[in-house]
Parts: C-alpha cells; structure tokens; sequence
C-alpha cells in the first residue's frame, strides 16, 4: 500500500517551468494535473508530470519539482528522491524549493513511529524553540527545582509571598514578579540583596543533594566565565560539573552549545549524542545534535535528526529551514566532480576521502525510504489499477502518457542499485535511524522506588531525585526560638526561618532579626508575613508525622486559649462598660501578642481591668469585643472595641507577659410583682433626670460627648431584658465624672435597682456642683 499524505486543498506550490513554451509541454494537461494535486490524486499528477517529460527532448527543470512534490506528497520518497536528483542535475536545489520533502517525510515519520507521543505534535511557537522545553523540561520539575531554571535551587531565596527560587534567577533584569502567584516583586526585592539566601534551604540543600549541588556551584561560574569570553576556564567548570551530574540534560546541552562555540564540534556531537540518551524526545536535544553534527561536515546524519526535530515539532519553522539547507547541500555534493574530504564518525577516527554520487545520498536517506516510501513494485502495480471518475474526467491518457515499461525498469534499476550497495563508510549507518530501534529513543527508565511496605525504605525518591532517608534529620527543621519544628515557617529579608508565632513575638519586642540583628523595620511595616511554601511542603512530605505532633501542640495552646472562662486575657488599662464603645492604643509587646492571640483564636474577646496595688488588677471588669484593628509600621496598632458583658475574677494569674484571670459572668437579678412595679418607676425617673442633666449641659461639653459616646440610649420598655440591664444606664455612668473606683463599684453590683440608686445619687451631686 502507497503511505499517502493528505494534503490540504490550495497549498501545492507550483515550481516555475524553465522553458514554459518548449514543444511537448501542454497547458492544459499541467492544470489537470495541478487540479489533481489540489483534489488530493497525487498519483494521476505524477502520471501527467510524467508523461509531459518523455515528450521533450531535454528535461524541464520546474517540470521534474513538480512531479517530485507530487511523489512525496503520495508517500513514494524512493521515486521522489530520484526525481530531485535530476532536477538537480539540471540547476541547484535551493532550500526553499525543499519544503515539500521536508515536510512528508516527517509528518510520515510522526504516523509510523510509534514512539513520538502523538501529544507533542504540533506542539511549540512557530519561529523556534523557546517553548521546547515544556515537554520534557517541566516533567523533570520536583519539589527542589526552581520553577524558572528548572534545576535545582541555588543559592535558594524566598520572596516575600513565600515562593522560593534560585538567587541569580530573582535578579535577572526580565523576573518582574513571582511567576507561581503574579505577585510583582517590592521595591526592596527589586534591590540588589533584597532578599538574602535562605539558610536553612540551602543548607538541606547542600546535605541531601551534595553532588548536584557542587555541581550548581561550577555551572554558575562557568556562566560567568562564558559571558566574560574566558571559554576554556568555563569548559573546565562545565566539565566539572558534568563529572558530578553525568544525568543533567540541561547542563550537557550548556557544554555542548560551548563546545560549538569553541569549534569543538567532535565533543559537541557527543555531548549532544549523551543528550539525546537521556531526552529522546526534547526537541531542542535532537536540534543541537543535528546543528552539531551539521558543523562538523555530517550533513547526512544532521539530516536525520533534522528530520526527527520536525517530526517532534512540526511549527518550528527555524528547524524545517535548517533541514531545507542541509538538504539542498547534500543534493548539491551530489553532483561534485572532485572528491571532497569528509570528518567521519569519531569511531573511524581522522578524515577520509569519499566520494558522494547519487546513490550515496539515496543510502544515507536509505531508512527513511524503506521505512516511509512504497516500492518501484508496488508503484508500477498501482499505475495498472482502474483510473478514477477525476482521472477519467480530465486526462485522456491515451494520448500523453509515457511508456510504462521504461519508467519501471529506470525505477528497478535505481533500487537494484540501492539494495546491492555495501554500508556506506564513516559512520553512515545511523545510531538513531528509523529501521534502527535504538534505546535513545525509548523513555528513560524511571528511579526504583524502595518497598515502603516492607518497612525497609532506605531512600527517598523526589521526583527524578533520591536521597537517603537518614539525611533527612527534624532537627535540620527547627525553630532556633522554640527550639521545635517548624509551624508555620516564615523567612525573613535576611534569610532566616523561624515560625509564624516565634517571629511575631519577637518583633513585637525588637524590629531586628533574633539571629543576626538586622533590622526588619520595613519588613515589620509591610506584615509581610507570608509561609516559606517549599518548607511547608518539605515538611509535610517527608516529615509527616513530627509535624502532626508539633501541630497538635499548636492546636491544644489555641484550644487553651480559647477557653475564656478558665483562662481570659486580662488589659489592664481602664473602666469599660457593657454596650459602649472602647477604642485602645496597643504599643506594649504583652498586649500586641494578647490581642493577636484574640484574634488567632477566633474568639476576639478579652476582659478589660483597672489596675490594683495589691493583686495587679481589679476583682471586677468588662468583656470587650474587638471589631476592627489597624495596624502601624512600627508594630503598634489601633483597637476598636466595645462592651460585651461584666465578670468577676475568681483566680488572677499570668502567661507570657500579660495577666489572665478565671472568671464567672455578672448578671442582674430579675424581681417581679410590687418589686417590679416600684423599680419601673424608679427607672423612668432616674432616666428622666439623667435626660435633663444632659440636656442642661454646654454647648461644646455636648459635642465631646456625643463625639465619643454618640447620643444617650432610648428608654428600654423591659429593662430586664438585658442580664447587664439597659444600655443608657452605661452610656451615663462613662460619661459622668466619676473615680474609677465609684465606677467599678457600681459595675459590680447585681441588682438593677442599686445602681439606678446609684445613679441618681451621682446626678443629684453633680448638679448641684455645676456652677450657675
């Protein structure tokens, strides 16, 4: 069976004729046939081609192009090629007159062979390689390898939204923010040493991946060395390198691009050949093999693997140009009269001196055509098989036809020829061909994996990484404040670790870094505290369990702070009162990690006192609820707070800096019957006085107030409807000018009539003060 290509209408490119008005060309019969090509009957083309060109006494140039695109547009690369050969023969073959080849052969290759993932076709940008990486690059990606060199990390740096990458890569000029969460890079990032190296990654780092890392290091310098031109110092550090890695593609694919540069073409190809083992189907792995073996003179076996590049990425224009190139080179040395020296395979050693005729190139090309084309049998086979309704429509054969017989035998004689050749000298049997499986292109074998069942894991795999499990130490993962394992983990500007909590409470103290004094003032203003990702994912991973325990600890400290009756955080600063607001200025490291803390917990509550000599703060206080807080750079910050609930300290005691208490809650005592009657009296006469007491006063008291406190309550139908009683009760005991320990006496007490007593009391001695 012939492997034709289909071939979308309206994209046959029609090669200029070299003597369009030559007796025995006909017109017509040419749009008949490029009629033909467009319908996708390429064979009734090539009949058409074919017998144009036994009626002239001297080929056509043009002519023999267009009925060899036709033959590599049905599949029969064998005749194809011999139909290039004489137009060659007749004129160079210019590379953009190859496109055609080019393309059939490899779109054959991407149909017959299997082991191209049918997910890579078409694949890539249409200009070069700058997305091939993607394929087998990214598939390489563990949790160690930076995301935009897509090796291992070096020189680790977290960036303040907790995404880690290499140093070098942070302060390329193009890296504008973070690629994992589109977060842009801060002003102080964007500064040389912004962002310091994380210690404790680096360090992992260096003791789980000894070698690779080592290797880091040379490949940096030899980068360096490289852009500064000293190119032999700089093979010396990739050479280095590659001893400790041998399995890097990227680093054989560095070395390999120096070797080109440096004109040693030689280990440039074997550099490329250990590439290609390692990444059979990378793209820019079978490029630079090909371009390297192009430059060292092996145009045929460059040829090849340009072939196989277009087959992985048909869109890379760049690559079908170079294959057209080194295919319009090899057609050209066809017809060389003098014998041209030619590097041979390494392994034949030196140069020697061959000489290139047609059926050279035909072998060279030889895999190719076994593998892709039909025979010169099969193709004189399907010449006798019935012509079709469009062949009948359009070609009166009987009229313009060739001889069959002399174009099968010429046909019989180039394959007799082709199968009687020996292998050709110098390498030309190719390692990687088509007929040739060869283990280059089978995947490469996966890392064994230790049995975990068996409980007898020595090794760690990450990825395409291993290390040994005892490497892997929790005590490499500890807090150096708490001494525990990391919870949380943040890295500061400077490049150290610490837990979330840990590094809160010291900045709380000292905007500087517990290990190395730097200050984190500008750190501590932006709060930006985000998780160290790659740490949390470390620790997750490989130390599962240790962070288990360390969380449950976490979980039962906030399950303890929590519990607000057993254990409430006491501020002890001022009175304040049920329902009315309390705002507060936090600047004490005691009271910013008590209010965090309120937060944290969820609870966002916590008991407010005034001061005592003798116990530290007072038997009775308030609840506060906090509603918004806004912090400052310096670590301060602005509470909004308002009165919950009354309470009364049963047990003082103390945590971290700050006074916490057990408590139980105040409530008034409800009465009923004459009681009740006589205490809803009380309450609207009291409220009636505390009304005209308020109204009496200045203008510009009234607006402080009001400012502070808002407008007193409304009169509330069941005053005790409330456990803490009506809320205007409050509003008047803040605002009026009492002691605070009249006012936490009167906070106190339990029976609602008492403290409209109270109440009344105050009022009548504060009018009678208020000068007239």
């Amino acid at each position: 069976m012939e492997a034709e290509v289909q071939s979308q209408p309206g994209d046959v490119f029609l090669h200029p004729l070299s003597n369009p008005g030559a007796a025995g060309i006909c017109p017509e019969m040419l749009e008949v046939a490029e009629e033909a090509s467009r319908a996708g009957d390429f064979n009734l083309a090539v009949e058409i081609y074919s017998s144009q060109l036994s009626d002239l006494q001297q080929p056509d140039r043009g002519l023999c192009l267009r009925k060899a695109d036709t033959l590599a547009r049905a599949g029969r690369i064998s005749e194809a090629l011999e139909s290039y050969c004489t137009a060659a023969s007749l004129g160079k073959l210019r590379p953009e007159e190859l496109p055609v080849l080019v393309e059939t052969i490899a779109r054959a290759l991407r149909g017959k062979e299997p082991r191209i993932p049918a997910a890579l076709n078409g694949r890539g940008g249409q200009d070069g390689l700058q997305s091939d990486g993607e394929c087998e690059e990214d598939g390489a990606l563990d949790l160690f390898s930076c995301r935009l060199c897509k090796c291992l990390l070096h020189e680790p740096t977290t960036m303040e939204c907790g995404h880690t990458f290499c140093k070098r890569c942070l302060e390329d000029e193009s890296v504008k923010g973070c690629m994992m969460c589109t977060q842009m890079l801060s002003p102080s990032e964007r500064l040389l040493n912004g962002r310091r190296v994380n210690v404790v990654l680096s360090s992992l780092l260096n003791k789980l991946f000894p070698n690779e890392s080592r290797a880091r290091k040379f490949w940096m310098e030899g980068e360096d060395l490289w852009r500064n031109q000293n190119l032999q110092d700089a093979l010396e550090k990739y050479s280095a390198a590659v001893d400790l890695v041998p399995s890097s593609g990227s680093l054989l694919c560095q070395r390999a691009e120096l070797n080109m540069e440096m004109k040693n073409f030689s280990q440039a190809v074997q550099d490329a050949n250990s590439l290609c083992r390692l990444k059979p189907l990378w793209t820019k792995a079978r490029c630079l093999k090909a371009t390297a073996l192009s430059k060292a003179g092996r145009k045929d076996e460059a040829l090849q693997e340009y072939f196989l590049c277009v087959a992985l990425k048909p869109e890379c224009t760049k690559v079908k140009l170079e294959a057209q190139k080194v295919l319009s080179e090899l057609f050209s040395s066809v017809f060389e009269e003098e014998e041209m020296p030619t590097p041979l395979h390494p392994l034949q050693g030196g140069l020697a001196t061959r000489r290139i005729k047609p059926p050279a190139l035909l072998t060279s090309l030889k895999p190719l055509t076994q593998k892709l084309g039909s025979s010169s049998q099969e193709f004189s086979a399907s010449k006798s098989a019935p012509v079709d309704d469009l062949s009948s429509r359009f070609c009166p054969l009987s009229s313009c036809k060739s001889d069959p017989a002399a174009g099968e035998g010429s046909s019989k004689s180039l394959v007799n020829v082709l199968s009687a050749l020996p292998t050709p000298p110098g390498g030309l049997k190719r390692k990687h061909s088509i007929d040739d499986p060869s283990p280059a292109l089978s995947p490469p074998s996966k890392l064994s994996r230790p049995d975990e069942a068996s409980g007898n894991q020595t090794a760690v795999v990450c990825g395409r990484r291993m290390f040994p499990v005892e490497l892997l130490d929790s005590g490499d993962l500890e807090c150096s404040l708490c001494m525990r394992l990391f919870y949380e983990p943040v890295a500061t500007p400077c490049g150290h670790t610490f837990c979330l909590k840990c590094l809160e409470r010291c900045l709380d103290h000292n905007p500087n870094c517990p290990l190395c004094k730097e200050n984190l003032a500008e750190y501590l203003a932006s709060r930006g505290y985000n998780k160290t990702f790659l740490m949390e994912e470390v620790l997750q991973r490989y130390l599962g369990e240790e962070l288990a325990d360390r969380k449950k600890i976490h979980e039962e400290e906030m399950k303890e702070l929590s519990n607000l009756n057993q254990e409430m955080p006491i501020f002890v600063c001022t009175m304040a009162f049920p329902t009315i607001p309390c705002p507060l200025h936090v600047f004490e490291p005691r009271y910013r990690l008590m209010i965090r803390r309120s937060m944290e917990t969820g609870t966002k509550q916590f008991g407010m006192c005034i001061a005592d000599e003798l116990k530290g703060f007072a038997d009775f206080g308030c609840m506060l609820q906090v509603r918004d807080v806004k912090f400052f750079p310096d670590g301060r910050s602005v509470v909004d707070t308002i009165g919950v609930s009354r309470f009364k300290v049963l047990k003082h005691g103390q945590r971290d800096g700050y006074h916490t208490a057990k408590i139980e809650y105040l409530e008034d005592k409800k009465v009923d019957g004459e009681e009740l009657a006589e205490l809803l009296k009380l309450h609207d006469s009291v409220y009636e006085q505390a009304n005209n007491w308020f109204t009496s006063l200045k203008d510009n008291m009234k607006t402080q107030i009001l400012g502070h406190f808002g407008h007193l309550p409304s009169k509330d139908a069941d005053p005790q409807a409330s456990p803490d009683g009506p809320a205007w009760c409050w509003w008047l005991l803040a605002v009026l000018p009492l002691e605070n320990r009249a006012q936490l006496t009167i906070l106190a007490m339990t029976s609602f009539k008492d403290r409209l007593i109270a109440i009344r009391r105050v009022l009548i001695f504060v009018t009678r003060k208020r000068p007239r």
